[in-house]
């Protein structure tokens, strides 16, 4: 009796594992029968319901891609719904990889760096970011300065402004004009170290217009100063 007893409460036990195991399975697997298939708009963070009142059309199954952000073209300063705004839309359309602030803050710098290496009569430094007419214009005006025995002393005090004023672009060469408004101390003195222009203890206000050109197709990315002019 003792053996006929415990056979049948093992199988009771036995029963109540196999349930306990199916509805765990049940709960992990769900009901799916393995004939469904994901939604992928779904998966993508997009609403099932809209998915679900869009399934007759045709292009249900397209995902669409988040837009690409606009190209940073116009810099700081420059309206949005202004011309000047537009070339430069047309620009960064063409060359990805272009961004007024960047620009700007790039022509700062040469700036700076082309108006010392005239100071001290030697463009070689800078002589790659010069084009033909600028550069023969710049060391026309040096040679002139050493053929007086003048000796030239400038020094940027500081940059007021650098401005974007107008841009030109054709579909190949794109054309930016920079307004630079500095102050600055500059004195020219002669062989005996007189002063013959300038005052060392007086800053004044410099306003200068550039320039720059580049291809946009370029693989350099350096844009060439080819015209200056001032505005004082």
């Amino acid at each position: 009796m003792m053996g006929e007893g415990s056979g049948f409460l093992e199988i009771i036990l036995l029963a109540m594992v196999a349930a306990f195991i199916f509805l765990r399975l049940r709960n992990v697997l769900g009901r799916r029968t393995g004939h469904e298939q994901s939604n992928p708009r779904t998966r993508l963070g997009q609403n099932k319901d809209a998915d679900d009142s869009k399934a007759a059309h045709d292009d249900d199954n397209v995902i669409a891609l988040p837009e690409r952000d606009s190209p940073s073209a116009a810099p700081d300063g420059v309206a949005e719904e202004s011309p000047l705004a537009a070339t430069l839309t047309q620009i960064s359309l063409a060359d990805r990889n272009f961004d007024g602030n960047s620009f700007l803050e790039g022509a700062g710098g040469a700036y700076e760096m082309i108006v010392s290496a005239f100071a001290k009569g030697d463009m070689s430094e800078v002589q790659p970011f010069l084009g033909d007419r600028v550069l023969q214009n710049f060391s026309d005006a040096i040679e002139s300065r050493e053929q007086g025995g003048q000796v030239q002393e400038t020094t940027i005090v500081g940059v007021k402004s650098t401005d974007l004023i107008d841009a030109d672009f054709d579909g190949k060469t794109a054309e930016l004009t920079v307004k630079f408004v500095t102050e600055m101390i500059s004195v020219t003195r002669d062989a005996e170290e007189r002063i013959v222009a300038g005052d060392p203890s007086a800053t004044q206000k410099v306003t200068d217009i550039w320039t720059f050109a580049r291809k946009v197709r370029s693989r350099d990315p350096n844009w060439m100063l080819t015209a200056t002019r001032s505005s004082n």
